[in-house]
């Protein structure tokens, strides 16, 4: 009977996003979502961080959540199904109206994500949440929802997300274990690695974890493999293979960092990553090149037709306007170069915490 209920309240699809990014994000999701059902209402608040939409038949939210893989969406760092804004909340006891509400849910959650969205005026509810996170666990254990695995000992299937914005406003709902992010507000947790000659390491490790989920990082990065790095100066991405063990070819007119040369496994090249071409395939092509997307779209694309690489990461650098249409011009540009190829290419693009004006794309065959 609980999730009978849930339908008849879950109206609305909540979505993060990097601030800046909402008209995008939200354009994208409605598009892919036109289909299961009318949207009745979207705010979209710029700088924001997040978008919230709304249908007007119950169900739809739920279901938009099970059918749309959230992979598949480039702008929308995290996605959950919830009720309508909760709110005023009363200063005495806010967690009771939204445990209330969770109830509707279900009895039984992964986890729980207290959350803010990633602005730095949302960022001054972090310590409400903190605050509030040991009573929200006691107070739903008292209405008998459980955090963690079924009775059975089976994994749940649902994460619950309470979204503040504002000390006496938030949204409620839940999020699908298998299709959502698994991180805290849709951001992961990386350390800067003081070996490292530049912080856009953290782009490649993040773009490892977002591409490769579920431990396939031993499928996709083995010590025995090739890459090549085009742009590869100072060495930030090339640091990455060489901390797994995997021979580095890193092609720029400018320095690479000493210590990454002084590894053995890092071959330099000067040149121009436009026109270098390897003597034998790789397993690894990367590329962080500030260029126009549409030229590092149709490299990626070369790269993988060619069969001068399996797999390939690279960065788009959008413009200021019709960002999202320069995506998918992207996705046109790379499908062209692939027509020929006898397998199914698989693309994916993100933009992920770690990248600015620009997302991250994935290729393989």
């Amino acid at each position: 009977m609980q999730n009978e209920k849930s339908v008849n309240v879950l109206h609305t699809i909540i979505l993060y996003c990097r601030p800046g990014f909402e008209k995008e994000c939200e354009m994208e999701f409605c598009l892919r979502a036109k289909h299961i059902g009318e949207l009745k209402t979207v705010s979209m608040v710029p700088a924001s961080g997040y978008v919230v939409i709304r249908f007007r038949e119950a169900g739809k939210a739920e279901q938009c959540q099970s059918s749309i893989m959230f992979s598949s969406l480039c702008f929308s760092r995290q996605m959950f199904c919830a009720f309508d804004e909760i709110g005023p909340l009363p200063k005495g006891n806010r967690v009771a109206p939204i445990v209330e509400q969770i109830v509707k849910c279900g009895d039984c959650f992964e986890d729980v994500f207290l959350e803010t969205a990633d602005t730095n005026e949302a960022k001054l509810l972090s310590g409400l949440c903190k605050k509030l996170y040991q009573p929200f666990l006691g107070e739903l254990l008292k209405q008998g929802v459980s955090i963690g695995n079924r009775p059975d000992g089976t994994p749940a299937d649902k994460r619950l997300h309470i979204f503040f914005i504002a000390t006496d406003r938030a949204y409620a709902g839940y999020s699908l274990v298998n299709n959502a992010s698994s991180w805290h507000m849709g951001i992961p947790r990386l350390r800067f690695p003081s070996a490292a000659p530049s912080r856009s390491t953290l782009k490649l490790e993040e773009a490892f974890y977002a591409f490769m989920p579920n431990g396939l990082h031993d499928k996709f990065l083995k010590s025995n493999m090739t890459a090549v790095d085009l742009g590869a100066s100072p060495g930030g991405w090339t640091w990455q293979f060489v901390n797994k063990g995997i021979k580095v070819t890193g092609v720029d007119n400018g320095k690479m960092d000493q210590q990454l040369l002084a590894s053995g496994l890092v071959q330099h090249v000067r040149g121009d990553g436009f026109t270098y071409t390897p003597k034998r395939p790789v397993d690894w092509m990367v590329s962080d090149i500030v260029e126009q997307p549409s030229r590092i779209a149709k490299l990626a694309g070369q790269w993988v037709a060619k069969q001068w690489c399996r797999y390939t990461i690279f960065n788009l650098k959008l413009p200021m306007n019709k960002r999202y249409e320069e995506v998918c011009r992207c996705r046109e540009i790379i499908a062209s170069e692939l027509v020929r190829v006898n397998k199914k290419p698989v693309l994916a693009i993100k933009q992920l915490y770690h990248d600015r004006e620009e997302v991250t794309g994935f290729l393989h065959v």
